[in-house]
């Protein structure tokens, strides 16, 4: 059975760090491509970066490109998004994705 996992969430400063994780089972994530989206209170799923499958290419969405970073671990089989220069606006319940298959999420709030 397919399935992700997320974790790494919490609260944090604006101007703080996380860095999520994905963990992936049932299927090796290195031969997919592989996505974070999120979703805020009241709002649309809005996707946020993409990594695809067979090499290390990367897109971001304009609203994080240059304070997240997508990256993954094959040996571990895991997804990552290191998130740099938090804002408020940054809060929000956090997917991973292939394809269809979407994972419980992690909440990231980010609070003074």
């Amino acid at each position: 059975q397919e399935q992700l996992v997320e974790s790494g969430g919490g609260l944090v400063q604006p101007g703080g760090s996380l860095r999520l994780s994905c963990v992936a089972s049932g299927f090796t994530l290195s031969m997919y491509s592989a996505s974070w989206v999120r979703q805020a209170p009241g709002k649309r799923l809005e996707w946020v970066s993409t990594i695809l499958s067979g090499g290390e290419s990367t897109t971001y969405a304009d609203s994080v490109k240059g304070r997240f970073t997508i990256s993954r671990d094959n040996a571990a089989n895991t997804l990552y998004l290191q998130m740099n220069s938090l804002k408020p606006e940054d809060t929000a319940m956090y997917y991973c994705r292939k394809g269809v298959l979407r994972g419980q999420g992690t909440q990231v709030t980010v609070s003074s």
